[in-house]
This record gives structure tokens, C-alpha cells and sequence, in this order.
């Protein structure tokens, strides 16, 4: 892979030569006119070395070098400033800065200032099991991840979770949504109490009432006797309903009222029951389009999504991708009596490029098979995911807008919807067109991939 650089600064002549060099020297370049542009290209992709203007309108070069300090540490920067300027330069280096050049910068001296803080990446790459890699900035609550995403999710965390407030995650399979619930109940004032999980989708219709509910003895045919349900079992904890896009109509209402009055009725009680209980929702599906196709009710929705959390998936965060595998490694080695310490810089690339639609589910599994195999403490090419391509099929590029460019969010929407749609065409072939075991393989339910093949069109290639 080659390397990837992003050039900041405010001279259009400059970005054109640096550009230019560099990408005759075999890098793949970016550039960015000022230190906010600088901050959104960070964001939305990983890049190997940033080299940036010191003295830039906006945010300087030397605040963009303490952004990235913060929020990608480890990433090199180059710093390039004028003779009058040194001085400044040198205190950069104390501050974190990789090298410095200096106005007019000598192309020879460039390439030398660039090889040398792209050894160092990698360099810091391959050391992805020291331990001032997995340092105490790896992650929080029990989730791992220092990238912008999981910062504002920490954050959120932090804010919301001693609040009686009901949250709805978001976010794909495979995120850590339950992770994220946990971390809300165990840092609130009811921690002492009981954290009780529904998956809402692995509980027949039939029954769901009186699993969330309870019910009274003789309620129905087979109630032997009395039994609580789940909003009494957390009672002065937390509950925490996942997939709750699965709920029917009729337990929407009921589920309604629990939240507004605070109180429950068993099947076959003849009198209300006081319950202290806070909700925690989960979905990976769009609760929004339920809503606007009249399959959930928009008074719930509300209630449930009073503060709403957004996991992003893997693809999003891949910077934290090293930091995953080291954690898992970490883990595997403990209880497969296991000692790998070492992997391929390809593999790595390969590792950390792959699209995961299974998201970090997908990666602990895969993880385990590696650390499994390997031989003489060395994760090699037995550990790359197969059975999807490891690069995502390239869609069609949107149309330019009417300033010219293309609009990054369309372009990664479109991305994103044609490999999903693929992915799901696949399983589907794989298992002979059975919807049921086709949504077991995708670890969804079955209405959730019943809504996707309707989005995508794909109910008449799927009779069943």
C-alpha cells in the first residue's frame, strides 16, 4: 500500500509542488488549504504523515500539531516554516512535531524528512503489541478505541449515564452496543442493581408480553405459576432492550406506557406494578424508516431516543484496528495458552483495509482463528478473512455537484449500499435463498433482512 500523505497549506503554489514531488516519489497525497480542512480530512481518513505550514490564517500549524497530538497520537508531523521561524520549529519538536523544513525547502531535503517520519510509522506500526501502544488512552468503559468516533461516544457515555434518561444505541451488528449499555449502567448510581438484557428478536410474539411483563398463575394455558418479568427483575437497575425494532404493534403501546407511567401490568394481573427501571434500547436498524413506514410508533421512538448514541462501524474507526487485534491477541494468547507476538506488515495492511461487515464480531472471530494457527509466535496469511472480498467493490462515483466536486457522505452512501446489497445477495446464494438461515449468517433478525431485501429489491430474486 502506498503511503498515504496529507499536505496542508494556505499557498495554492506550495500544495502543487509538494503534491506533485510526493506523488512522483510513489505517495498517495491529499491536500488541505487550512488547519480546519486539515482536521475534517483527518477525520473521515487515515493517513501515514501530515506535513503542514506553521503560520496559516485560522488554525495554525502548530495548533493543527496539537490536535492531531490528541486525537490521532502516534501520526507524524512535518512542519515547514520560513528562516524567521526556527525558533518556533524547534519548540514544535518539544511539542511533538516528527522534523521540520525549512522556506525554500531543498527537494532532497524533503524526501529525506518524509522517509524518515514514514519509517518511524511504521516503525510504530509494527510494534503493535508494546505496550506504549496499548497505553492508558487504548479505550474506555471496557471499549477499546482512541479515534474521534469512540471519543465522542466515551464522551456521551460520561454525561448520560447517571441520568434516569432513556438511550437507544445505534449502530450496525457487531458494534458493542451491549458493551456501551453496560458501561451506562455500571458508571450510574445503579450499578449495584441488577442489568438485565432482552434481545427483542429472539423471543416469539406469543411470549414476549410475558417475558417483559410477567404474568400471574393460570394467566394463559401452561402458567403453572406466578413469574416477573423483565421489567421487574431490573427493578433498580437497568434494562436493556436490543433489537427493539422487532417489537410488534401491540407491544409498542404497552412498552409505551411502561416508560411514560413508570408501571407494568403482569398477563392476568388485576393491578398495576410500580417499577424503577432504566431503559436502555438498541438497533441496527433504521428506526426512523420503521417509523415513516408506519412500523413503529413515532411516540416511541421519541421516548426511546431521548439520547441518542451512534456506534460507528468498523470501516469508520479503522485506525483503531491495531489496537483491536492487539487487544484480542492479547486475550487469545491468555486462553489458548498461545505466545504470538509478532505479524506481517501486509497482513496488517490487509487487516486493517478489510471492510468487516460483521464489524468487531467479525475481527474477534477471525483473531481467534489466527492466534489458533499460528506457528512459532507469527500471525500470518492464515488469519486473513475469506469469503468476501478484502476491498470493497468500487460503485459508481456520484454525480458532481454543481460546485464540481463530489460529495464525500453520497459517495460513501452509495459505497456502502452496494456492499451491503452484495453481501446479502451472496449469504443468500449460500444458503439456497432461505431467508431464516440466510439472517442467522448475518447475525440479524429475520424482519430486519426482510426490510433490507425489500429496500435493495431483492424479494423477487428471494421468492421465500
Amino acid at each position: 500500500m502506498r503511503p498515504r500523505i496529507l499536505v496542508v497549506d494556505d499557498e495554492p503554489s506550495i500544495r502543487t509542488v509538494l503534491k506533485a514531488h510526493l506523488s512522483r516519489e510513489g505517495h498517495d497525497v491529499s491536500t488541505a488549504s487550512d488547519g480546519a480542512e486539515a482536521v475534517s480530512a483527518l477525520t473521515g481518513a487515515p493517513f501515514d504523515l501530515v506535513i503542514s505550514d506553521l503560520k496559516m490564517p485560522g488554525m495554525s500549524g502548530l495548533e493543527l500539531l496539537a490536535w492531531c497530538t490528541r486525537e490521532q497520537p502516534g501520526l507524524p508531523v512535518v512542519l515547514i516554516t520560513a528562516h524567521g521561524t526556527v525558533d518556533t520549529a524547534v519548540e514544535a519538536l518539544k511539542l511533538g512535531a516528527q522534523d521540520f523544513i525549512t522556506k525554500p525547502f531543498d527537494l532532497d531535503e524533503l524526501k529525506q524528512a518524509v522517509d524518515k517520519a514514514l519509517r518511524v510509522e511504521q516503525a510504530r506500526r509494527r510494534s503493535w503489541l508494546d505496550d506504549t501502544l496499548f497505553g492508558a488512552d487504548a479505550g474506555r468503559f471496557d471499549l477499546i478505541g482512541r479515534t474521534a468516533a469512540m471519543r465522542r461516544v466515551y464522551n456521551l457515555v460520561e454525561r448520560v449515564a447517571d441520568s434516569p434518561s432513556t438511550v437507544l444505541l445505534i449502530g450496525e451488528s457487531g458494534t458493542g452496543k451491549e458493551l456501551v449499555a453496560r458501561a451506562l449502567h455500571s458508571e450510574s448510581g445503579r450499578r449495584a442493581g441488577p442489568f438485565v438484557t432482552v434481545n427483542c428478536g429472539a423471543i416469539p410474539e406469543a411470549l414476549f408480553e410475558s417475558e417483559l411483563f410477567g404474568h400471574e398463575k393460570g394467566a394463559f394455558t401452561g402458567a403453572a405459576t406466578s413469574k416477573p418479568g423483565k421489567f421487574e427483575l431490573a427493578d433498580g437497575g437497568t434494562l436493556f432492550l436490543d433489537e427493539v425494532g422487532e417489537l410488534g404493534r401491540d407491544l409498542q403501546v404497552k412498552l409505551l406506557r411502561a416508560l411514560q407511567e413508570r408501571t407494568i401490568d403482569r398477563v392476568g394481573g388485576t393491578r398495576p406494578l410500580k417499577v424503577d427501571v432504566r431503559v436502555v434500547a438498541a438497533t441496527n436498524v433504521d428506526l426512523q424508516a420503521l417509523v415513516a413506514s408506519g412500523q413503529f410508533r413515532d411516540d416511541l421512538y421519541y421516548r426511546l431516543a431521548v439520547v441518542p448514541i451512534r456506534l460507528p462501524p468498523l470501516r469508520e474507526r479503522r485506525e483503531d484496528i491495531p489496537l483491536l487485534i492487539q487487544h484480542f491477541v492479547r486475550r487469545f494468547n491468555e486462553r489458548l495458552g498461545m505466545n504470538v507476538t509478532q505479524i506481517d506488515d501486509d497482513v496488517m495492511d490487509h487487516l486493517v483495509q478489510w471492510n468487516w461487515p460483521g464489524n468487531i464480531r467479525e475481527l474477534e472471530n477471525t483473531i481467534e482463528r489466527g492466534v489458533l494457527l499460528a506457528e512459532e509466535g507469527h500471525l500470518s496469511r492464515d488469519v486473513l478473512p475469506t469469503g468476501a472480498p478484502t476491498a470493497p467493490v468500487a460503485p459508481e462515483v456520484p454525480a458532481a455537484s454543481e460546485t464540481g466536486g463530489i460529495r464525500l457522505k453520497e459517495y460513501v452512501r452509495v459505497h456502502t449500499v452496494r456492499l451491503e446489497r452484495d453481501l446479502i445477495l451472496r449469504s443468500l446464494a449460500q444458503e439456497g435463498g432461505n431467508v431464516t438461515r440466510t439472517a442467522r449468517r448475518l447475525d440479524i433478525s429475520r424482519k430486519a433482512l426482510q426490510l433490507k431485501m425489500k429496500e435493495y429489491g431483492l424479494r423477487d430474486e428471494n421468492p421465500e
